[in-house]
């Protein structure tokens, strides 16, 4: 498959295209993973309350427990620490809440940021390049097929612009009709130049 232009300056601005949006890819990951970051920073807030909330459920149930085996009255001192444990078990699952939020939208956001941009320079740069090639590609396989040339001028004919076509000749038409070898060969030539590959002809 022929990627790029057999001629300079065509090639030259298709490298620099390349390499112009592949370091664009590359800076919107980069700018997609900074900005993931930057919102997962805000987990450490969850974190702090999940820590928090395990250890004052830890507290209180060990006080309960140590309290509750004190004879006579440990029954009934155990309830307020139970309660007390509850709401630090409440605090955790919180806690846990807001560090699964806060990913969850680091990780949306990081993906939209990297994603539009991305798709959209893929878009506008990596479409033209595949069809550029494929038809690079086609021309050149058709020009070693009997009667390519033909073909090739055929599509000149049919594609390319009326003042371009006169160059060639005020009858092109007339004479690609009536077999003029020379015709055709400018002909296909003329569509090859204009898919950006440059080969000899060979007469079929």
């Amino acid at each position: 498959m022929q990627l790029y232009a057999d001629y300079a300056p065509r090639r030259a601005r298709q490298v620099t295209g390349d390499i112009v949006a592949l370091v664009f890819i590359v800076v919107w990951i980069a700018l997609g993973v900074w900005v993931y970051q930057l919102i997962a920073a805000f987990q450490q807030l969850g974190i702090q309350m999940q820590q928090a909330g395990a250890g004052f459920r830890s507290t209180m149930v060990e006080l309960g427990d140590t309290l509750g085996s004190v004879p006579l009255i440990g029954t009934g001192i155990r309830v307020p620490f139970d309660g007390a444990s509850d709401a630090g078990a409440a605090l955790e699952t919180a806690g846990q809440s807001q560090q699964a939020t806060v990913l969850a939208a680091a990780t949306a956001v990081g993906v939209i940021i990297s994603v539009v941009p991305i798709a959209l320079i893929l878009l506008l740069w990596l479409l033209p390049r595949i069809r550029f090639a494929q038809r690079a590609t086609e021309a050149k396989n058709l020009l070693s097929t009997p009667g390519g040339t033909d073909l090739l001028a055929l599509r000149a004919l049919s594609s390319q612009k009326l003042s371009v076509l006169s160059e060639i000749s005020s009858e092109v038409a007339s004479q690609w009709r009536a077999g003029d070898r020379a015709t055709a060969a400018r002909l296909a030539q003329l569509q090859l130049r204009s898919l950006g590959v440059r080969s000899a002809l060979v007469e079929h």
